[in-house]
């Protein structure tokens, strides 16, 4: 039975789940994201090298992935609320263990793996929920919900600069994880779904789940989300990751350079809103589509800037848009897919959209020391941009199904 429906929450105005799922998400990544600010000193203080702790890093988001889908999974079984909780616990304990590290290995292992496993409890459970909580007004809700993300580094990163300008590294971690045990916690409270929802969850006991669960990731609805998310996320990774090191090759200070990626960060927040309220009133796929063709075109524009303000201008509509088009994929998603196993689809989704933020990174590295220039990464973001756009159009055009368990039949296709 699920346990979620305790509390009763009209739908479409479970805003307390939104507020939450914020907070945790701008948590979340925003220690996972510390580790930029503590690099220097740690690599003082330890001797480790910036390149190894970096690797901690590379583990975080490779543990986000494949977790990601195992809390999806559990999510759909005892409840998000249950899930969250024990992310929180965990997040605060990688913190706590990373302070205590004594070598490389056990430092990756607290902030890499455990960390990574900690965060994918704040993503697809609560992301499933707000999606499935929600009709009016879902695609604003979701966006408001990823908008934590976003607020990650004008929140948490100048808080641990603050913290290791006072303390040494051992010291800020502990305390992060403390704060972080202290705003998570709580915030897993609200992470519940509203009650018509958790009734079209239903006894999930019979082996109708596992049934629908396979037809969905063989669904052309399915293919088609996973796809998508993974191109978008590989065109837009290696533009984010690498555009500082592209502005620093231009002439730009590192200082100013860096002034871009918060650009596009603040950005992007008002691109989730704008397009949240656009998919609300004509529909999440015709705006996902149209916001991956302006990504696509504004990461190769980059090609045509060298000045800040140029910088700063094509950063605003590239941030707005891959900003503005993350949240959609679940909208969608739930358009599709029955609420039960809605975390279960998000979750196996977001392991390719992993693989596609890991490989934009990587490849973009790779094409600059083949050819000395980021030229033919913009060009290939441009190119894998246009291909999510083309890939987004199949998917298919229904209306949702009056029985709720059910995959409309258009979309088992």
């Amino acid at each position: 039975m699920n346990r979620t429906a305790a509390v009763p929450v009209p739908l479409d105005r479970n805003w307390p789940l939104v507020a939450a799922g914020a907070v945790l998400g701008c948590v979340g990544v925003g220690v996972i994201f510390a580790l930029a600010v503590l690099l220097g000193p740690m690599s003082a203080a330890t001797g480790w090298s910036r390149g190894a702790l970096s690797g901690a890093m590379t583990w975080a988001f490779l543990s986000m992935g494949v977790a990601g889908f195992g809390w999806g999974v559990l999510s759909d079984r005892v409840g998000p609320r249950v899930v969250v909780f024990a992310g929180a616990l965990l997040l605060g304990l990688a913190c706590i263990l990373a302070s205590r590290a004594s070598s490389l290995w056990q430092f990756q292992l607290g902030y890499g793996v455990l960390m990574g496993v900690a965060v994918a409890s704040f993503f697809t459970p609560v992301i499933a929920a707000t999606a499935a909580s929600f009709e009016k007004r879902r695609n604003l809700a979701v966006s408001l919900v990823s908008a934590g993300v976003g607020v990650a580094p004008m929140t948490m990163s100048p808080l641990v600069a603050w913290l290791i300008s006072h303390y040494d590294w051992r010291q800020t971690l502990f305390v992060v994880g403390v704060l972080a045990w202290a705003l998570t916690l709580p915030a897993a409270w609200f992470v519940r779904t509203a009650p018509a929802a958790a009734h079209a969850h239903g006894d999930d006991t019979g082996d109708g789940t596992v049934s629908d669960a396979r037809k969905a990731l063989r669904s052309r609805a399915f293919i088609v989300l996973a796809l998508t998310f993974f191109a978008c996320c590989a065109a837009h990774s290696g533009p984010i990751f690498h555009t500082v090191s592209y502005a620093v090759g231009c002439g730009l200070a590192v200082t100013t350079a860096v002034t871009i990626y918060s650009m596009e960060g603040a950005a992007g927040l008002g691109g989730r809103v704008l397009c949240g309220l656009l998919a609300d009133r004509v529909g999440a796929k015709p705006v996902l589509v149209a916001g991956l063709l302006v990504q696509a075109v504004a990461a190769v524009s980059y090609l045509a800037v060298n000045r800040l303000d140029g910088f700063y201008a094509v950063a605003i509509v590239f941030g707005m848009a891959y900003g503005g088009t993350m949240p959609l994929y679940a909208s969608l998603a739930r358009e599709a897919f029955s609420p039960r196993i809605l975390g279960m689809v998000l979750g196996a989704a977001g392991m390719l959209s992993s693989l596609g933020m890991a490989s934009g990174p990587l490849i973009g590295g790779w094409l600059f020391d083949r050819y000395g220039s980021y030229v033919w990464m913009y060009v290939g973001s441009m190119a894998v941009g246009l291909g999510a756009a083309a890939i987004a159009l199949w998917f298919p055009s229904a209306r949702r199904p009056r029985n709720p368990d059910a995959l409309h039949p258009a979309l088992q296709s």
